[in-house]
């Protein structure tokens, strides 16, 4: 049985994003990677010294069970959305770095949802911040956050904003984030 700490040979080409920076990157078949970080369906992989993030979509390059959403094959239904569901969502995306979900956090300053305009689902508006202004990953967060807030049945546009004020500070946490980074 496969743990955490072992060392996986790559078993296809996997697009990657290397952290912190955000870039976009193709590990190769047969390279060798360690995961630091399983979260959320994404992980956090160690690669030559370097950390990377791959999809869950992609586990199957490491040997993993592919993640599927949580809602199956629904499809887009025009059920009711409301900002619990999507917060529950948003709790599924993890910064690769740090071991505590973006609403936790307290990176999420805003959720909006709206009926969409043409009545076919709802339009949901989120407003986030980054730890850190210069932090390259900020897009692919955001991506991810996108990513998994349309996967909701009747979601029908999702607009992902990063935003710079107020600043990021760590009293924006939960008080069980703090516990859990050892800060309380």
């Amino acid at each position: 049985m496969m743990t955490q700490s072992d060392i996986i040979k790559l078993f296809r080409d996997v697009n990657a994003f290397a952290v912190p920076s955000g870039e976009q990157i193709i590990l190769k078949k047969g390279e060798l990677v360690r995961i630091t970080q399983a979260l959320g369906g994404s992980y956090t992989l160690s690669i030559h010294g370097n950390l990377v993030q791959i999809a869950g979509e992609d586990a199957d390059a490491i040997g993993r069970e592919p993640q599927r959403s949580q809602f199956g094959d629904l499809g887009k239904s025009t059920s009711p959305i409301n900002k619990e569901l999507v917060m529950n969502q948003l709790k599924s995306c993890y910064d690769p770095e740090i071991p505590i979900n973006i609403v936790d956090l307290g990176l999420i300053y805003d959720c909006h949802l709206t009926k969409s305009v043409a009545d076919e689902g709802t339009d949901v508006h989120i407003k986030m911040t980054l730890t850190a202004p210069g932090c390259g990953m900020g897009g692919v967060i955001a991506a991810d956050a996108e990513r998994k807030v349309r996967a909701i049945p009747g979601v029908k546009d999702v607009k992902v904003e990063l935003v710079w004020e107020p600043l990021w500070n760590r009293d924006m946490m939960t008080e069980a984030a703090r516990l859990q980074l050892g800060l309380m």
